[in-house]
């Protein structure tokens, strides 16, 4: 059905198209005569006339009118393709399958929250106040740092941590990924080697392997990286560390104090940088140590992005680092990326400063700890047990049942509707072979574990025969 009379004429001129009563060459009534026979104005046949255009059904001849086009040679290969259930498992398999999976498909493995957990009304609201912004936010390229009330925000919320910024020690990015990209072109070369957790963030894997560096995985355990096998690492003189702060991703554990000082001495005695990404810092319920605390800017860069309580779809990322460095990343920004988006920093902060925000952040931390509960009584039922019980977040880290291969049971459950995140994907020393990540916000769906039901129920009675 059409919504507007925009999209009604739109309709039926496609409707006569697809039925040869307009076919390829035919000139299509003028836009007066049309107006005339569908008693609407002028001004709608014409824009359901360039719109016609603009998607390749009509074409606009000078002086002459409006035709109907050959139908492109090209679309068949427009058409969407369904998911490859065959693609190797690698640490991209989860994102691509995820991005790529049509509505209908249950995500538990899946990185963030489902869209009706977003607060699709303060967007909404952050939309229309951008909307009537002055032309030069709405059209200009942004300053050289970004968003200037962003960075104001960003700098207050570090006060939590005991840290004291400026605004010229933050840089406005598009988004976390982005914000390590600029890093590791900025500080490493070719065959540099970095440390990471073993299990890590999947796409912290895929960028080093897209940078063609080394890393060393150290084990991460409950109360953080391993610090006796972390001091070994620092034998091959890597560069940097790169690791989650606040909530580990996918382990959902926390940094302990004691663990994040052996860390950072370590770190200060090698001058070793550390990258701490604090993407899920708002679903704490109380603050976890921060090595930018203990260390401070000298050896410590801090980046975030809003994407996990806002918006996916209105990317925004913070790079925090020495004035020096951020006036470094401004540059190979320039020459790499030209600019970030002005726009979506304007929306991002609008829906940061409403009332609702706040409200907003606890009522998500509340549904988040119920469905931790009840998705953990419902993994049980299934002899799946998490290595531990978070104190927030939206990850549990678990075993399966012993013979049980965590990438069988993701390729199985994946042709039946339901993407998991296998750990193999998290882990470079592949030992997480019957581990799991699953995402408590995305487990609400009973589907979730009649389909678990189902292939493990399989993948048992396979092993027994």
């Amino acid at each position: 059905m059409a919504a507007t009379k925009i999209e009604y004429v739109m309709q039926l001129v496609q409707k006569q198209v697809s039925q040869n009563l307009l076919t390829v060459g035919t000139r299509v009534p003028s836009v007066r005569q049309y107006a005339q026979q569908l008693n609407c104005s002028v001004s709608t046949v014409v824009e359901a006339y360039a719109r016609l255009v603009s998607l390749g059904v009509l074409e606009s001849r000078i002086g002459a009118g409006y035709f109907v086009c050959r139908p492109s040679t090209a679309s068949g290969l427009l058409a969407e393709r369904g998911i490859e259930y065959s693609r190797e498992v690698d640490p991209l398999w989860i994102s691509r399958q995820s991005l790529d999976a049509p509505e209908e498909m249950l995500k538990p493995g899946c990185g963030w929250l489902p869209k009706e957990w977003m607060p699709e009304q303060a967007i909404r609201k952050a939309l229309k106040a951008v909307a009537k912004s002055k032309s030069s936010l709405l059209l200009d390229y942004s300053i050289p740092h970004g968003h200037v009330d962003l960075r104001r925000y960003v700098a207050r919320k570090r006060e939590a941590y005991d840290v004291e910024l400026n605004l010229n020690q933050i840089l406005v990015s598009d988004s976390s990924t982005q914000s390590i990209d600029l890093i590791f072109r900025h500080l490493l070369k070719a065959e540099d080697t970095v440390i990471i957790d073993d299990p890590c963030y999947f796409n912290f894997r895929a960028l080093i392997k897209a940078h063609g560096l080394n890393f060393i995985a150290v084990p991460f355990t409950k109360n953080g990286p391993d610090a006796a096998l972390f001091k070994q690492a620092l034998q091959y003189q890597p560069k940097l560390y790169l690791t989650n702060s606040g909530i580990h991703n996918p382990t959902g554990t926390a940094l302990s104090m004691q663990t994040a000082y052996e860390i950072a001495k370590l770190a200060e005695k090698n001058g070793l940088y550390i990258i701490e990404d604090e993407i899920f810092t708002d679903f704490e319920y109380a603050p976890a140590p921060r090595y930018l605390t203990l260390l401070g800017l000298k050896q410590v860069i801090q980046i975030g992005s809003f994407t996990k309580t806002l918006s996916a779809a209105i990317r925004c990322g913070y790079i925090i680092a020495q004035e020096e460095m951020i006036d470094q990343l401004i540059d190979l920004n320039i020459a790499t990326h030209f600019n970030s988006s002005h726009l979506n920093a304007e929306i991002i902060y609008q829906a940061l400063m409403d009332s609702s925000y706040l409200r907003h952040i606890e009522w998500l931390k509340k549904q988040l700890h119920k469905s931790m509960i009840e998705t953990v009584k419902k993994l049980a039922i299934l002899n799946i047990h998490p290595v531990l019980l978070p104190k927030a977040g939206i990850f549990l880290w678990c075993r399966l049942p012993n013979q049980i291969d965590a990438i069988q049971l993701s390729q199985r459950c994946l042709a039946k509707g339901i993407i998991l995140a296998p750990g193999n994907s998290f882990s470079q020393s592949e030992n997480a072979g019957q581990f799991i990540r699953f995402n408590v916000a995305q487990c609400t769906d009973k589907k979730v574990f009649d389909v678990l039901t189902e292939v493990l129920e399989e993948l048992k009675m396979r092993d027994a025969v």
